[in-house]
């Protein structure tokens, strides 16, 4: 099988490797060493400031939504979601179950962010912006700086959704002046799931302390402690995040994370050419595409049959959706360890669907 979802995605050898041995006792000087290698890594990948801290929590990418959310905000705060998908909706559900005030900004799916969305709240009072920098969902890449610039107006704290753009995107945590930053294992650092790696900034660090947490498992305040000395409260994934750590060193051996969303950025490229070329009937349905995924509307066919067509028959997995984004949208994701030979597969999958009238 050839994946080309938006996680878990294909590894390298490498990272395999690791899956593949006994997993180690953690509570050494060797394995906080390597706790303190990746929370270099990734600040340096992330263009954090030296004065933040990395936290890697046993939980998907979700469970560093609500983390964030659980140590971060209260009832005193006023919060600005963006909700374009899923995964706003995510945010907004979150936010409902811990009590925090919000208000929605409502996109139709595929709708770039755009200034007038941002104008009615301007000098409202708000304390908190969350935003998925890429909604998975519907594949709209947002414009952070857009973003970035009205918090920095209002004095917002921001919490970005990096799950499934970091290292597929350029993003710079203080250049946009964030406080914290989610990713998840299993996107673009191409690991198995069950990592959620969080960066917290200075302001993020003081409303942890000034927040009480009512989870002890996702705790900042004890997960922050125990990274001081490489080390996490709970027992962690141990596995993955040694294979996090072949990974960040792999990528930075072989230019560092520019190189790899360059790498990205040329396979999604390759791709949206050969639909083109091949005439496919398939819509690209966002107004701001991300690197990470393609986003296609199938004109012809439920986008949920294409995509048991293409696992059943074909031996690939496209990633589809749920919900009321079933039989209208699937995705074809552009991370993990993938090649154009690969895509030249997918794509002479497609065309052979074609030429049977399926599509």
């Amino acid at each position: 099988m050839i994946n080309f979802t938006v996680g878990p995605v294909q590894s390298s050898d490498a990272v395999r490797a690791i899956g593949a041995e006994q997993v180690p006792y953690f509570r050494t000087s060797e394995f906080s060493e390597l706790m303190l290698e990746n929370e270099r890594l990734v600040k340096k990948f992330a263009h954090a400031t030296d004065d933040s801290k990395v936290v890697f929590m046993t939980c998907s990418g979700s469970g560093g939504m609500e983390t964030s959310i659980m140590n971060c905000l209260n009832k005193n705060d006023k919060a600005l979601v963006v909700n374009g998908g899923s995964f706003g909706e995510r945010f907004v559900e979150l936010l409902t179950r811990h009590g925090v005030p919000f208000t929605e900004i409502k996109l139709e799916h595929g709708k770039a962010l755009k200034p007038e969305h941002l104008t009615p709240y301007e000098g409202q009072g708000y304390t908190t912006f969350l935003l998925q920098k890429h909604e998975t969902s519907t594949g709209v890449h947002y414009d952070i700086n857009l973003v970035s610039d009205f918090c920095k107006r209002n004095g917002c704290f921001l919490i970005v959704d990096t799950i499934s753009t970091f290292l597929c995107d350029h993003f710079d945590m203080a250049g946009t002046n964030a406080g914290i930053m989610i990713t998840g294992s299993q996107k673009a650092l191409a690991c198995a799931p069950g990592i959620a790696v969080m960066i917290l900034s200075p302001d993020a660090l003081k409303r942890v302390q000034e927040n009480r947490c009512c989870c002890q498992y996702l705790d900042l305040k004890l997960a922050l402690k125990n990274m001081e000395r490489g080390q996490t409260p709970w027992t962690p994934a141990v596995g993955i995040l040694r294979q996090i750590n072949v990974r960040l060193k792999e990528i930075d051996a072989m230019g560092g994370a520019e190189a790899e969303i360059a790498r990205c950025a040329g396979l999604a490229k390759y791709f949206r050419d050969k639909l083109v070329e091949y005439n496919l009937p398939f819509e690209i349905v966002s107004e701001s595409l991300s690197n990470a995924v393609t986003p296609l509307h199938p004109t012809t066919q439920s986008a949920y049959q294409i995509f048991l067509k293409i696992k059943d028959e074909y031996g690939m997995w496209i990633c589809p959706n749920g919900g009321e984004m079933k039989d209208t949208i699937f995705r074809v994701g552009h991370i993990g360890c993938l090649t154009e030979a690969d895509y030249d597969r997918l794509i002479d999958a497609f065309v052979d669907l074609k030429n049977k009238k399926f599509i």
